[in-house]
């Protein structure tokens, strides 16, 4: 697999770190090989995402960015080096779908605000339509969900993880609940304990 700056540092990039002084700092990202294959911090992270980012080029050279989302773990590793999601219809309009068809490449940004955390992923994609692989329409399908129209399979050429320094923290509900469920238990517990004490002090307190 090749590292990220490999891939996207090209001659246009690399005169911009020139010009602006930050080509030393980055000619290291570049100089080697990324990891043969997804390292278990890169599948933790993947599996545990609920949303993602998606771009991709059209036919004429303009990139389109789309989200795309469901329950933790709907984007799916499939293999050392290659991820998979269900698609389902949308608004029809078909445009991720319709580059994918011209031009392979995409690119993933995935996110995790709270703890201000982005995988970058550069890959190639592939689209099934669903009907035809129901092995692996039953494999990426969201439990309990619709049935997926497109299957998509994107085989990783590099990673890499972003600078977390401008990444505004934010939570999800479920992250919420998480972070509040035991405080909220510590204090319904206590109020418990002190409407007993009252109980005890003034049976009729409740009526006042």
């Amino acid at each position: 697999m090749q590292s990220f700056g490999q891939i996207m540092f090209t001659d246009a990039v690399r005169a911009e770190q020139e010009a602006r002084g930050s080509r030393e700092t980055c000619a290291h990202l570049a100089l080697h090989d990324g990891p043969e294959a997804l390292g278990r911090d890169e599948i933790d992270f993947i599996q545990s995402r609920d949303s993602l980012y998606m771009a991709t080029v059209s036919q004429t050279g303009w990139p389109y960015v789309q989200h795309r989302g469901g329950p933790a773990g709907f984007l799916r590793v499939l293999g050392s080096k290659t991820l998979g999601f269900a698609d389902y219809r949308g608004n029809r309009q078909y445009i991720s779908t319709g580059h994918l068809a011209g031009e392979a490449r995409i690119s993933l940004f995935l996110m995790d605000y709270a703890r201000k955390a982005r995988l970058k992923i550069l890959g190639r994609a592939g689209i099934v339509d669903a009907d035809d692989d129901p092995a692996l329409a039953a494999r990426l399908a969201v439990p309990r969900g619709p049935a997926p129209e497109r299957l998509v399979t994107i085989e990783v050429a590099a990673f890499d993880w972003n600078c977390p320094k401008y990444i505004t923290p934010r939570v999800t509900e479920a992250e919420m609940a998480r972070a509040l469920t035991p405080r909220l238990a510590g204090y319904t517990q206590r109020i418990s304990e002190l409407e007993a004490r009252l109980d005890a002090l003034d049976p009729n307190w409740r009526k006042t």
